[in-house]
Protein backbone atom coordinates (compact mmCIF):
# COMPACT_ATOMS: atom_id res chain seq x y z
CA UNK A 1 0.00 0.00 0.00
CA UNK A 2 1.28 3.72 -0.88
CA UNK A 3 0.59 6.11 1.88
CA UNK A 4 0.83 9.63 1.04
CA UNK A 5 3.69 11.99 2.74
CA UNK A 6 0.54 13.56 5.47
CA UNK A 7 -0.76 9.75 6.06
CA UNK A 8 3.09 8.61 6.49
CA UNK A 9 3.64 11.64 9.36
CA UNK A 10 0.36 10.79 10.99
CA UNK A 11 1.26 7.50 11.48
CA UNK A 12 5.05 8.03 12.79
CA UNK A 13 3.39 10.46 15.12
CA UNK A 14 1.00 7.71 16.63
CA UNK A 15 4.10 5.36 16.64
CA UNK A 16 5.91 7.96 18.70
CA UNK A 17 2.24 8.15 21.30
CA UNK A 18 2.38 4.56 21.51
CA UNK A 19 5.56 4.51 22.78
CA UNK A 20 4.21 7.35 25.55
CA UNK A 21 5.03 10.74 23.57
CA UNK A 22 1.41 12.67 22.91
CA UNK A 23 1.84 14.79 19.64
CA UNK A 24 0.64 17.71 19.39
CA UNK A 25 -2.78 18.85 17.98
CA UNK A 26 -2.41 21.89 16.04
CA UNK A 27 -5.12 23.94 18.19
CA UNK A 28 -7.74 25.94 16.26
CA UNK A 29 -7.45 29.89 17.94
CA UNK A 30 -10.35 32.27 19.08
CA UNK A 31 -11.19 35.39 17.59
CA UNK A 32 -13.08 37.36 19.68
CA UNK A 33 -13.51 36.46 23.87
CA UNK A 34 -17.42 36.36 24.90
CA UNK A 35 -17.88 36.69 28.84
CA UNK A 36 -20.51 34.24 29.41
CA UNK A 37 -20.76 32.41 26.04
CA UNK A 38 -23.70 30.64 24.59
CA UNK A 39 -23.55 27.30 22.98
CA UNK A 40 -23.19 28.16 19.74
CA UNK A 41 -20.46 30.96 20.68
CA UNK A 42 -17.98 28.16 22.01
CA UNK A 43 -18.21 26.11 18.32
CA UNK A 44 -15.10 26.96 16.34
CA UNK A 45 -16.33 26.92 12.81
CA UNK A 46 -15.05 23.80 10.55
CA UNK A 47 -12.97 22.66 13.90
CA UNK A 48 -14.27 18.64 15.21
CA UNK A 49 -13.14 16.00 17.20
CA UNK A 50 -13.68 12.44 16.26
CA UNK A 51 -13.86 9.51 18.77
CA UNK A 52 -13.45 5.99 17.48
CA UNK A 53 -15.75 2.69 18.97
CA UNK A 54 -12.73 1.95 21.64
CA UNK A 55 -13.91 -1.74 21.35
CA UNK A 56 -13.80 -2.01 17.57
CA UNK A 57 -10.68 -0.83 17.49
CA UNK A 58 -8.62 -2.06 21.22
CA UNK A 59 -7.68 -4.98 19.14
CA UNK A 60 -5.35 -3.21 16.91
CA UNK A 61 -1.84 -2.13 18.29
CA UNK A 62 -1.53 2.00 18.68
CA UNK A 63 0.27 2.25 15.92
CA UNK A 64 -2.19 0.09 13.40
CA UNK A 65 -5.24 2.24 15.16
CA UNK A 66 -3.14 5.46 14.04
CA UNK A 67 -3.70 4.41 10.67
CA UNK A 68 -7.29 3.27 10.36
CA UNK A 69 -8.23 6.52 12.23
CA UNK A 70 -5.77 8.50 9.52
CA UNK A 71 -7.63 6.28 6.89
CA UNK A 72 -11.12 7.34 8.28
CA UNK A 73 -10.41 10.68 8.14
CA UNK A 74 -8.74 10.95 4.71
CA UNK A 75 -11.36 8.79 2.96
CA UNK A 76 -14.19 10.90 3.99
CA UNK A 77 -12.30 14.14 2.61
CA UNK A 78 -11.48 15.76 5.94
CA UNK A 79 -7.84 16.77 6.99
CA UNK A 80 -6.24 15.39 10.24
CA UNK A 81 -4.92 18.30 12.85
CA UNK A 82 -4.05 15.95 15.93
CA UNK A 83 -4.70 12.26 17.84
CA UNK A 84 -4.82 11.00 20.90
CA UNK A 85 -4.44 7.24 20.49
CA UNK A 86 -5.08 6.15 24.06
CA UNK A 87 -8.14 7.45 23.82
CA UNK A 88 -9.05 6.52 20.36
CA UNK A 89 -9.97 10.52 19.21
CA UNK A 90 -8.68 12.38 16.72
CA UNK A 91 -9.06 16.38 15.68
CA UNK A 92 -9.65 17.08 12.22
CA UNK A 93 -11.00 19.73 9.46
CA UNK A 94 -14.03 18.66 7.99
CA UNK A 95 -16.59 19.93 5.16
CA UNK A 96 -20.23 19.63 5.61
CA UNK A 97 -19.67 16.76 2.68
CA UNK A 98 -16.37 15.09 4.95
CA UNK A 99 -18.65 15.42 8.56
CA UNK A 100 -21.46 13.20 7.11
CA UNK A 101 -19.02 10.63 5.52
CA UNK A 102 -17.32 10.40 9.03
CA UNK A 103 -20.11 10.13 10.70
CA UNK A 104 -21.58 7.12 8.95
CA UNK A 105 -18.40 4.99 9.16
CA UNK A 106 -19.00 2.28 11.39
CA UNK A 107 -15.69 2.90 13.34
CA UNK A 108 -17.00 5.89 14.40
CA UNK A 109 -18.74 6.29 17.59
CA UNK A 110 -19.18 10.55 17.62
CA UNK A 111 -18.15 13.73 15.77
CA UNK A 112 -18.13 16.74 17.81
CA UNK A 113 -17.67 20.48 17.24
CA UNK A 114 -14.19 21.46 18.55
CA UNK A 115 -14.83 24.04 21.02
CA UNK A 116 -13.87 27.10 22.80
CA UNK A 117 -13.10 27.69 26.73
CA UNK A 118 -12.55 30.75 27.99
CA UNK A 119 -10.32 32.25 31.01
CA UNK A 120 -12.85 32.24 34.51
CA UNK A 121 -11.34 35.37 35.91
CA UNK A 122 -11.30 39.11 35.66
CA UNK A 123 -10.16 42.52 37.33
CA UNK A 124 -12.09 43.56 40.46
CA UNK A 125 -14.69 46.06 39.04
CA UNK A 126 -18.04 46.09 37.40
CA UNK A 127 -21.12 47.74 36.00
CA UNK A 128 -23.20 50.32 37.71
CA UNK A 129 -25.88 47.79 37.78
CA UNK A 130 -23.88 44.90 39.90
CA UNK A 131 -23.01 45.46 43.23
CA UNK A 132 -19.49 46.77 44.21
CA UNK A 133 -17.49 44.74 46.51
CA UNK A 134 -14.83 46.42 48.86
CA UNK A 135 -11.08 45.41 47.86
CA UNK A 136 -10.31 42.61 50.83
CA UNK A 137 -6.53 41.93 49.58
CA UNK A 138 -3.75 44.31 50.94
CA UNK A 139 -4.53 47.50 49.92
CA UNK A 140 -5.75 48.39 53.17
CA UNK A 141 -4.80 46.48 56.33
CA UNK A 142 -8.24 48.55 57.92
CA UNK A 143 -10.47 46.02 56.62
CA UNK A 144 -14.27 46.00 57.81
CA UNK A 145 -15.03 44.16 61.22
CA UNK A 146 -17.25 41.44 60.12
CA UNK A 147 -14.31 40.48 57.70
CA UNK A 148 -13.24 37.05 59.03
CA UNK A 149 -9.99 36.88 57.09
CA UNK A 150 -7.45 39.77 58.10
CA UNK A 151 -4.50 40.35 55.04
CA UNK A 152 -0.86 41.37 56.58
CA UNK A 153 2.33 41.53 55.19
CA UNK A 154 2.56 39.41 51.89
CA UNK A 155 0.13 37.20 53.24
CA UNK A 156 -3.03 37.93 51.48
CA UNK A 157 -7.01 37.12 52.87
CA UNK A 158 -6.89 33.77 50.37
CA UNK A 159 -3.51 32.90 52.52
CA UNK A 160 -4.95 33.85 55.75
CA UNK A 161 -8.46 31.51 54.77
CA UNK A 162 -5.98 28.66 54.18
CA UNK A 163 -4.00 29.17 57.14
CA UNK A 164 -1.02 29.54 55.14
CA UNK A 165 1.26 31.20 57.51
CA UNK A 166 0.95 27.72 60.33
CA UNK A 167 1.45 25.44 56.76
CA UNK A 168 4.95 27.47 55.94
CA UNK A 169 5.77 27.65 59.65
CA UNK A 170 5.76 23.95 59.82
CA UNK A 171 7.54 23.69 56.69
CA UNK A 172 4.80 22.84 54.48
CA UNK A 173 5.39 24.66 51.16
CA UNK A 174 4.91 21.84 48.66
CA UNK A 175 8.32 20.98 47.75
CA UNK A 176 8.18 17.51 46.69
CA UNK A 177 4.72 18.28 44.11
CA UNK A 178 4.22 19.92 41.15
CA UNK A 179 0.99 22.43 40.15
CA UNK A 180 0.67 22.74 35.90
CA UNK A 181 -1.20 25.52 35.16
CA UNK A 182 -3.22 25.68 31.79
CA UNK A 183 -4.00 29.13 30.74
CA UNK A 184 -2.82 31.93 29.01
CA UNK A 185 0.62 32.20 29.74
CA UNK A 186 3.18 33.75 32.13
CA UNK A 187 5.33 36.63 32.90
CA UNK A 188 8.21 34.60 34.33
CA UNK A 189 10.33 37.91 34.74
CA UNK A 190 8.05 38.73 37.65
CA UNK A 191 10.48 39.11 40.66
CA UNK A 192 7.25 37.28 42.45
CA UNK A 193 8.77 34.22 40.74
CA UNK A 194 12.59 34.11 41.09
CA UNK A 195 12.92 33.13 37.75
CA UNK A 196 11.98 29.63 39.68
CA UNK A 197 9.33 28.66 36.38
CA UNK A 198 10.73 24.44 35.97
CA UNK A 199 8.78 24.22 32.43
CA UNK A 200 6.59 26.51 29.89
CA UNK A 201 5.00 25.01 26.91
CA UNK A 202 2.35 26.91 24.21
CA UNK A 203 0.22 24.94 22.88
CA UNK A 204 -1.61 27.62 20.62
CA UNK A 205 -0.17 26.63 17.37
CA UNK A 206 -0.73 29.38 15.35
CA UNK A 207 1.58 31.26 17.39
CA UNK A 208 5.23 32.23 16.62
CA UNK A 209 6.05 34.87 19.35
CA UNK A 210 4.54 33.02 22.58
CA UNK A 211 7.44 30.60 23.33
CA UNK A 212 9.14 32.19 25.65
CA UNK A 213 8.11 32.71 29.14
CA UNK A 214 10.61 35.13 29.41
CA UNK A 215 9.75 37.07 26.57
CA UNK A 216 5.92 38.68 25.82
CA UNK A 217 2.98 35.97 25.93
CA UNK A 218 0.91 36.06 28.85
CA UNK A 219 -1.15 39.56 27.04
CA UNK A 220 -4.80 38.93 29.17
CA UNK A 221 -2.58 38.76 32.79
CA UNK A 222 -5.12 35.79 33.44
CA UNK A 223 -2.51 33.31 33.76
CA UNK A 224 0.28 35.36 35.84
CA UNK A 225 -2.44 36.14 38.15
CA UNK A 226 -3.35 32.72 38.80
CA UNK A 227 0.49 31.80 39.38
CA UNK A 228 0.78 34.15 42.14
CA UNK A 229 -2.20 32.52 43.91
CA UNK A 230 -0.30 29.26 43.56
CA UNK A 231 4.17 30.24 43.62
CA UNK A 232 4.06 33.73 45.16
CA UNK A 233 7.89 33.56 46.45
CA UNK A 234 8.25 35.34 50.49
CA UNK A 235 10.74 37.26 51.29
CA UNK A 236 12.65 40.66 50.56
CA UNK A 237 13.35 40.96 46.69
CA UNK A 238 10.37 39.06 46.09
CA UNK A 239 8.17 42.06 45.52
CA UNK A 240 7.98 44.22 41.92
CA UNK A 241 7.61 47.92 42.37
CA UNK A 242 4.66 48.26 40.78
CA UNK A 243 2.51 48.02 43.98
CA UNK A 244 -1.19 49.13 44.87
CA UNK A 245 -1.63 51.22 47.19
CA UNK A 246 -0.80 49.75 50.77
CA UNK A 247 0.80 47.32 50.01
CA UNK A 248 3.89 45.25 51.59
CA UNK A 249 6.91 46.05 49.55
CA UNK A 250 8.17 42.38 49.44
CA UNK A 251 4.49 41.86 47.22
CA UNK A 252 2.29 38.95 47.81
CA UNK A 253 3.17 35.01 48.83
CA UNK A 254 1.41 32.47 47.14
CA UNK A 255 -0.26 29.00 48.83
CA UNK A 256 2.48 26.21 48.14
CA UNK A 257 6.06 28.93 47.54
CA UNK A 258 7.54 25.56 47.22
CA UNK A 259 6.44 23.39 44.56
CA UNK A 260 7.90 22.99 41.22
CA UNK A 261 5.53 24.99 38.67
CA UNK A 262 5.12 24.09 35.10
CA UNK A 263 2.46 26.86 32.78
CA UNK A 264 1.22 25.08 29.72
CA UNK A 265 -0.20 28.02 27.27
CA UNK A 266 -3.10 27.08 26.42
CA UNK A 267 -5.38 30.20 26.38
CA UNK A 268 -4.47 33.15 23.75
CA UNK A 269 -4.72 36.76 23.41
CA UNK A 270 -8.41 37.10 24.05
CA UNK A 271 -8.39 34.65 26.70
CA UNK A 272 -9.55 31.70 25.12
CA UNK A 273 -8.24 28.47 23.28
CA UNK A 274 -9.86 25.08 22.03
CA UNK A 275 -10.85 21.69 23.88
CA UNK A 276 -7.90 20.33 21.41
CA UNK A 277 -5.32 22.55 22.63
CA UNK A 278 -6.44 22.34 26.11
CA UNK A 279 -6.22 18.75 25.77
CA UNK A 280 -2.79 18.79 24.78
CA UNK A 281 -1.82 21.05 27.43
CA UNK A 282 -3.37 18.57 30.32
CA UNK A 283 -0.99 15.67 28.24
CA UNK A 284 2.28 17.64 28.66
CA UNK A 285 1.34 18.35 32.19
CA UNK A 286 0.53 14.65 32.81
CA UNK A 287 3.69 13.72 31.03
CA UNK A 288 5.67 15.54 33.71
CA UNK A 289 4.96 12.48 36.04
CA UNK A 290 7.50 9.69 36.71
CA UNK A 291 5.10 7.10 35.81
CA UNK A 292 4.85 8.64 32.49
CA UNK A 293 8.61 9.45 31.46
CA UNK A 294 8.93 12.87 33.37
CA UNK A 295 10.54 13.77 36.72
CA UNK A 296 7.58 14.43 38.92
CA UNK A 297 6.18 12.39 41.70
CA UNK A 298 2.99 14.28 42.15
CA UNK A 299 1.81 16.69 39.68
CA UNK A 300 -1.71 18.71 40.36
CA UNK A 301 -2.68 19.96 36.62
CA UNK A 302 -4.55 23.41 37.28
CA UNK A 303 -7.39 24.96 35.14
CA UNK A 304 -8.99 28.34 35.39
CA UNK A 305 -10.66 27.98 32.82
CA UNK A 306 -14.22 25.97 31.05
CA UNK A 307 -17.25 26.18 29.17
CA UNK A 308 -20.20 25.74 29.11
CA UNK A 309 -20.73 22.64 26.43
CA UNK A 310 -20.09 19.20 26.95
CA UNK A 311 -17.28 17.08 24.82
CA UNK A 312 -17.24 13.72 25.08
CA UNK A 313 -13.35 14.05 23.99
CA UNK A 314 -12.66 15.98 26.77
CA UNK A 315 -14.50 13.25 28.99
CA UNK A 316 -12.65 11.08 27.59
CA UNK A 317 -9.34 12.96 27.72
CA UNK A 318 -9.52 13.63 31.31
CA UNK A 319 -10.54 10.45 32.58
CA UNK A 320 -7.57 9.28 31.04
CA UNK A 321 -5.30 11.96 33.08
CA UNK A 322 -7.06 11.43 36.42
CA UNK A 323 -6.17 7.57 35.58
CA UNK A 324 -2.53 8.00 35.19
CA UNK A 325 -2.25 9.64 38.73
CA UNK A 326 -2.82 13.48 38.08
CA UNK A 327 -5.42 15.45 40.24
CA UNK A 328 -7.20 17.60 37.59
CA UNK A 329 -8.94 20.55 39.49
CA UNK A 330 -11.06 22.88 37.57
CA UNK A 331 -13.13 26.22 37.99
CA UNK A 332 -16.60 25.77 38.20
CA UNK A 333 -17.82 29.28 35.99
CA UNK A 334 -19.12 32.51 36.81
CA UNK A 335 -22.37 32.58 35.83
CA UNK A 336 -24.21 31.49 38.75
CA UNK A 337 -25.76 28.82 37.14
CA UNK A 338 -24.94 25.23 36.30
CA UNK A 339 -21.10 24.07 36.84
CA UNK A 340 -19.18 24.26 34.10
CA UNK A 341 -16.73 21.95 31.81
CA UNK A 342 -14.34 20.56 32.33
CA UNK A 343 -15.17 21.36 35.74
CA UNK A 344 -18.33 19.06 35.32
CA UNK A 345 -17.10 15.61 34.90
CA UNK A 346 -16.42 13.29 36.79
CA UNK A 347 -12.62 12.99 36.55
CA UNK A 348 -12.39 16.43 37.70
CA UNK A 349 -12.34 18.30 40.52
CA UNK A 350 -14.56 21.00 40.86
CA UNK A 351 -13.92 24.33 42.34
CA UNK A 352 -16.38 27.27 43.41
CA UNK A 353 -15.61 30.87 45.09
CA UNK A 354 -16.19 32.12 48.64
CA UNK A 355 -15.61 35.82 49.59
CA UNK A 356 -13.93 37.31 52.78
CA UNK A 357 -17.09 36.63 55.00
CA UNK A 358 -16.72 32.49 53.83
CA UNK A 359 -19.86 33.33 51.87
CA UNK A 360 -20.71 32.17 48.41
CA UNK A 361 -19.80 34.35 45.76
CA UNK A 362 -22.67 35.79 43.70
CA UNK A 363 -21.06 34.27 40.77
CA UNK A 364 -19.49 31.34 41.44
CA UNK A 365 -21.56 28.41 39.72
CA UNK A 366 -23.18 25.25 41.95
CA UNK A 367 -24.81 22.15 41.26
CA UNK A 368 -23.82 18.57 42.54
CA UNK A 369 -20.65 18.58 40.76
CA UNK A 370 -19.19 20.65 43.11
CA UNK A 371 -16.66 19.34 45.25
CA UNK A 372 -14.74 22.01 47.18
CA UNK A 373 -14.32 26.46 47.33
CA UNK A 374 -11.90 28.60 47.52
CA UNK A 375 -11.10 32.47 47.49
CA UNK A 376 -12.17 33.73 44.46
CA UNK A 377 -13.44 37.40 45.18
CA UNK A 378 -10.90 40.64 45.11
CA UNK A 379 -8.10 38.51 45.21
CA UNK A 380 -4.84 40.17 45.08
CA UNK A 381 -1.82 38.65 43.18
CA UNK A 382 0.70 39.28 40.22
CA UNK A 383 0.11 40.49 37.13
CA UNK A 384 2.88 41.08 33.62
CA UNK A 385 5.02 44.04 34.82
CA UNK A 386 3.82 47.53 34.52
CA UNK A 387 0.55 46.32 32.54
CA UNK A 388 -1.45 47.25 35.31
CA UNK A 389 -3.34 50.17 37.14
CA UNK A 390 -2.96 51.76 40.52
CA UNK A 391 -4.30 54.86 41.67
CA UNK A 392 -3.77 57.83 43.90
CA UNK A 393 -6.76 60.87 44.47
CA UNK A 394 -6.58 63.93 46.87
CA UNK A 395 -8.86 66.93 47.02
CA UNK A 396 -9.98 69.96 49.39
CA UNK A 397 -6.53 68.94 51.30
CA UNK A 398 -7.22 65.31 51.80
CA UNK A 399 -5.61 62.26 50.29
CA UNK A 400 -7.80 59.34 49.76
CA UNK A 401 -6.64 55.64 51.04
CA UNK A 402 -9.07 54.12 48.82
CA UNK A 403 -8.48 54.73 45.65
CA UNK A 404 -9.21 52.01 42.16
CA UNK A 405 -8.20 52.89 39.03
CA UNK A 406 -10.61 52.01 36.03
CA UNK A 407 -9.64 49.22 33.87
CA UNK A 408 -8.72 50.72 30.66
CA UNK A 409 -8.18 54.23 32.10
CA UNK A 410 -4.89 56.71 31.18
CA UNK A 411 -2.10 56.58 32.86
CA UNK A 412 -0.47 59.65 33.92
CA UNK A 413 -1.01 62.49 37.02
CA UNK A 414 -3.48 65.56 36.72
CA UNK A 415 -3.43 68.22 39.21
CA UNK A 416 -6.33 71.09 38.66
CA UNK A 417 -9.86 72.34 40.03
CA UNK A 418 -12.47 69.37 40.90
CA UNK A 419 -16.01 70.84 39.85
CA UNK A 420 -19.52 68.00 39.80
CA UNK A 421 -20.24 67.06 36.46
CA UNK A 422 -23.87 67.62 37.03
CA UNK A 423 -27.15 65.83 36.51
CA UNK A 424 -29.54 64.44 38.21
CA UNK A 425 -27.83 62.91 41.88
CA UNK A 426 -24.59 64.19 39.90
CA UNK A 427 -24.85 60.87 37.83
CA UNK A 428 -24.08 62.98 34.51
CA UNK A 429 -26.15 60.09 32.53
CA UNK A 430 -27.58 60.47 29.47
CA UNK A 431 -25.37 59.38 25.59
CA UNK A 432 -24.07 62.56 24.59
CA UNK A 433 -24.48 64.60 27.22
CA UNK A 434 -21.82 67.48 27.61
CA UNK A 435 -21.46 70.24 30.20
CA UNK A 436 -18.55 72.85 29.21
CA UNK A 437 -17.77 73.57 32.47
CA UNK A 438 -15.85 70.68 32.69
CA UNK A 439 -13.28 71.46 29.86
CA UNK A 440 -10.39 71.58 31.28
CA UNK A 441 -11.02 70.19 35.01
CA UNK A 442 -11.07 67.55 36.88
CA UNK A 443 -15.03 66.19 37.06
CA UNK A 444 -16.67 64.36 39.97
CA UNK A 445 -19.19 61.98 39.32
CA UNK A 446 -21.30 59.99 41.30
CA UNK A 447 -22.05 56.42 40.41
CA UNK A 448 -25.83 55.72 39.40
CA UNK A 449 -28.37 54.62 37.16
CA UNK A 450 -26.14 55.09 34.08
CA UNK A 451 -23.49 52.46 33.22
CA UNK A 452 -18.87 53.75 34.34
CA UNK A 453 -18.13 54.06 30.54
CA UNK A 454 -21.28 56.57 29.48
CA UNK A 455 -20.68 58.65 32.52
CA UNK A 456 -16.31 58.32 31.63
CA UNK A 457 -17.37 59.16 27.87
CA UNK A 458 -19.61 62.27 28.70
CA UNK A 459 -16.72 63.52 30.61
CA UNK A 460 -14.29 63.57 28.07
CA UNK A 461 -16.42 64.17 25.63
CA UNK A 462 -16.95 67.89 27.62
CA UNK A 463 -13.11 68.20 28.18
CA UNK A 464 -12.26 66.88 31.46
CA UNK A 465 -8.65 65.79 32.13
CA UNK A 466 -9.31 63.40 34.41
CA UNK A 467 -12.31 61.23 35.96
CA UNK A 468 -13.48 60.53 39.42
CA UNK A 469 -16.66 58.71 40.32
CA UNK A 470 -17.45 57.88 43.68
CA UNK A 471 -19.75 55.03 44.99
CA UNK A 472 -23.30 55.13 46.02
CA UNK A 473 -22.97 52.32 48.67
CA UNK A 474 -20.40 51.83 51.05
CA UNK A 475 -17.23 50.17 50.10
CA UNK A 476 -14.72 50.85 47.31
CA UNK A 477 -15.68 51.22 43.70
CA UNK A 478 -13.74 48.73 41.15
CA UNK A 479 -14.35 49.85 37.43
CA UNK A 480 -14.38 48.12 34.13
CA UNK A 481 -14.59 50.31 31.16
CA UNK A 482 -15.41 49.24 27.73
CA UNK A 483 -13.56 52.38 25.77
CA UNK A 484 -9.83 53.02 26.46
CA UNK A 485 -9.27 56.28 27.75
CA UNK A 486 -6.24 58.89 27.27
CA UNK A 487 -7.08 60.90 30.86
CA UNK A 488 -6.68 59.40 34.15
CA UNK A 489 -10.28 57.49 35.46
CA UNK A 490 -10.91 56.65 38.94
CA UNK A 491 -13.16 54.90 41.65
CA UNK A 492 -13.61 56.39 45.14
CA UNK A 493 -15.43 55.21 48.04
CA UNK A 494 -18.97 56.84 48.64
CA UNK A 495 -17.50 58.50 52.15
CA UNK A 496 -14.92 60.17 49.77
CA UNK A 497 -16.85 61.14 46.71
CA UNK A 498 -19.64 63.27 48.65
CA UNK A 499 -17.45 64.58 51.25
CA UNK A 500 -15.15 66.20 48.34
CA UNK A 501 -18.31 67.27 46.76
CA UNK A 502 -19.39 69.43 49.47
CA UNK A 503 -16.19 71.23 49.22
CA UNK A 504 -16.27 72.27 45.57
CA UNK A 505 -14.83 73.95 43.58
CA UNK A 506 -11.41 72.87 45.32
CA UNK A 507 -8.04 71.51 43.95
CA UNK A 508 -7.28 67.88 43.43
CA UNK A 509 -4.84 65.61 42.33
CA UNK A 510 -5.59 62.44 40.44
CA UNK A 511 -2.67 60.22 39.56
CA UNK A 512 -2.96 56.85 37.61
CA UNK A 513 0.40 54.59 37.27
CA UNK A 514 1.08 50.96 35.71
CA UNK A 515 1.20 48.01 38.53
CA UNK A 516 2.71 44.86 38.70
CA UNK A 517 -0.62 43.48 40.40
CA UNK A 518 -4.05 43.59 40.74
CA UNK A 519 -7.37 42.47 42.41
CA UNK A 520 -9.48 39.78 40.20
CA UNK A 521 -12.55 38.23 40.85
CA UNK A 522 -13.70 34.43 39.35
CA UNK A 523 -14.09 30.88 39.97
CA UNK A 524 -10.38 31.33 38.56
CA UNK A 525 -8.65 32.73 41.58
CA UNK A 526 -10.24 29.87 43.76
CA UNK A 527 -9.20 27.02 41.61
CA UNK A 528 -5.36 27.73 42.33
CA UNK A 529 -5.83 28.56 46.26
CA UNK A 530 -7.14 24.51 45.54
CA UNK A 531 -4.81 23.61 43.66
CA UNK A 532 -1.91 24.51 45.54
CA UNK A 533 -3.75 23.34 48.55
CA UNK A 534 -3.48 20.13 47.29
CA UNK A 535 -0.24 19.94 45.76
CA UNK A 536 0.89 20.98 49.83
CA UNK A 537 -0.87 18.04 51.41
CA UNK A 538 -0.04 15.56 48.51
CA UNK A 539 3.71 16.80 48.94
CA UNK A 540 3.48 16.27 53.17
CA UNK A 541 1.59 12.86 52.39
CA UNK A 542 3.32 11.29 49.32
CA UNK A 543 1.99 7.81 49.81
CA UNK A 544 -1.43 8.77 49.19
CA UNK A 545 -2.89 8.19 45.57
CA UNK A 546 -5.13 11.13 43.64
CA UNK A 547 -7.84 9.61 44.58
CA UNK A 548 -6.96 9.01 48.17
CA UNK A 549 -6.07 12.42 48.21
CA UNK A 550 -8.85 13.96 46.77
CA UNK A 551 -10.93 11.80 49.71
CA UNK A 552 -8.66 13.44 52.29
CA UNK A 553 -9.12 16.78 51.07
CA UNK A 554 -13.33 16.60 51.05
CA UNK A 555 -13.12 14.76 54.46
CA UNK A 556 -11.07 17.48 56.59
CA UNK A 557 -12.90 20.90 54.30
CA UNK A 558 -14.14 23.53 56.63
CA UNK A 559 -17.94 23.19 56.18
CA UNK A 560 -19.96 25.82 54.92
CA UNK A 561 -23.83 26.40 54.29
CA UNK A 562 -25.99 23.52 55.28
CA UNK A 563 -24.49 20.68 57.20
CA UNK A 564 -22.93 18.03 55.33
CA UNK A 565 -22.37 18.46 51.02
CA UNK A 566 -24.09 21.23 49.37
CA UNK A 567 -24.42 22.45 45.93
CA UNK A 568 -23.28 26.10 46.94
CA UNK A 569 -20.08 24.45 48.70
CA UNK A 570 -19.31 21.39 47.35
CA UNK A 571 -17.55 19.57 51.03
CA UNK A 572 -17.08 23.33 51.90
CA UNK A 573 -13.59 25.51 52.01
CA UNK A 574 -10.41 23.52 51.27
CA UNK A 575 -7.82 23.33 54.76
CA UNK A 576 -5.00 21.95 54.09
CA UNK A 577 -3.64 22.40 57.58
CA UNK A 578 -6.42 19.86 58.53
CA UNK A 579 -5.90 17.53 55.86
CA UNK A 580 -2.24 17.40 56.91
CA UNK A 581 -2.14 17.34 60.77
CA UNK A 582 -6.06 16.91 61.36
CA UNK A 583 -6.17 19.96 63.37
Amino acid sequence: MTYSRSLLAATLALTLAACGQQPQVSAPTASTPAASPSANDEVIGGAYLIGFKQDALRVQDLGQQAVLQVQAITAAGGTLTGQWTDISAAAARLSPAALAKLQANPLVEYVEPDLLRYALGSRSGGTDAQASQGKAGLSAQNLQAQDLYTASGETTWGDAALRVPTLRTSGYTGAGAAVCITDTGIDGNHPEFQRKLKGFKNFITTETNRNDPYALNDVSHHGTHVSGTVFAQYGAGTGASGLQAGQDPNGVGGVASGINLYMARVLGDSGSGSSSGIINGVNWCVSQLKSQGGTEAKVVVSMSLGGGRKSRTEDRAYSSAYSKGALIVAATGNDGAAVSYPAAYSSVVAIGATDINDAKADFSNFGPEVDLVGPGVDVLSSIPLGQGVAATASGGGVAFSDVQAADLSGKGTVSGTVVAAGGTNNEFCGAGTRNAALGGKIALISRGSCSFEEKTANAVGSGATAVLIYNNVAGSLGMSLTNAYTVPVAGLTQADGTGLLGKLPTTGTVSVTGADYEYFNGTSMATPHVSAAAAVVWAAKPTLSNTQLLSLLKSTARDLGPAGRDNNFGYGLVNPVKAITGQ
